[in-house]
């Protein structure tokens, strides 16, 4: 198996990929590095795979992976509504991608950080 390290610790490395995962999935486009961007795009996908399933063991899956963020806040009628990052991932992902096969993320190149000359990418669901 191989992974890209990044610069830090194990956990320090598992925090970040699970908050720009989570990140992700719920503004739908980020800007990163690219090689921040490459490792989310593995862990992303995966993570719809298991929203198109959508049972219960993909659920908790799911679960265990991502951060517990408020993705929305909407007004109902006369109803408060607050979707969280794992629901919007099985509501609204998991059917927008249901005939799709794969390749649900795009890895746009940007220009290069301004403080240490980074390549940047800016990493959409399609």
């Amino acid at each position: 198996m191989s992974y890209r390290k990044l610069g830090r610790t194990s956990s320090q490395r598992k925090a970040m990929l699970r908050d720009l995962t989570t990140d992700l999935l719920i503004n739908e486009r980020i800007t990163t590095t690219e090689t921040r961007a490459k490792e989310i795009r593995k862990t992303a996908e995966k993570m719809i795979t298991l929203g198109k399933k959508g049972d219960l063991a993909a659920r908790r899956r799911a679960a265990a992976y991502l951060r517990n963020e408020v993705a929305e806040v909407r007004a109902e009628e006369d109803k408060i509504v607050i979707e969280t990052a794992l629901q919007k991932l099985f509501n609204d992902l998991g059917k927008r991608y249901a005939e799709r096969n794969g390749g649900y993320t795009r890895i746009l190149k940007t220009e290069p950080r301004r403080g240490d000359n980074a390549p940047m990418v800016i990493i959409e669901l399609v």
